[in-house]
């Protein structure tokens, strides 16, 4: 049997409207520089998560922040919560590194990330 217990918040995406001006924001608010820094993302690691700024409108269509949840196994996550009455809004897809990511909706509408790192 596949443990499909989760590990945890660990990574959170910020939709931005300017790169520039929100990495600046976001390096002194966490004290440290970029770990990533492309047009498309930018990513800081800060006290064992990974804090993640998007485009807004971009490939992360959210207005407010996602939180994702790390679990092992994203196709039986995916199930499982589905089963339980989610929705899947984004399928899991490969965002490079053979990084899993998804997102569903709770029956509220309320966005839930899940991230699997391979």
């Amino acid at each position: 049997m596949t443990d499909s217990s989760t590990q945890g918040i660990k990574t959170v995406l910020h939709p931005v409207s300017d790169l520039a001006k929100a990495k600046a924001v976001y390096a002194a608010l966490l004290g440290v520089q970029p770990t990533s820094d492309e047009s498309y993302y930018v990513g800081f690691e800060a006290a064992g998560q990974q804090i993640g700024l998007v485009p807004a409108g971009g490939p992360q269509s959210e207005t407010s922040p996602v939180a994702y949840w790390h679990v092992p196994d994203i196709k039986a996550k995916l199930a499982e919560v589905t089963a339980a009455g989610a929705t899947v809004k984004e399928a899991a897809h490969d965002v490079g590194g053979g990084r899993l990511v998804a997102t569903v909706t709770d029956p509220d509408g309320n966005v839930l990330g899940l991230l699997q790192d391979r």
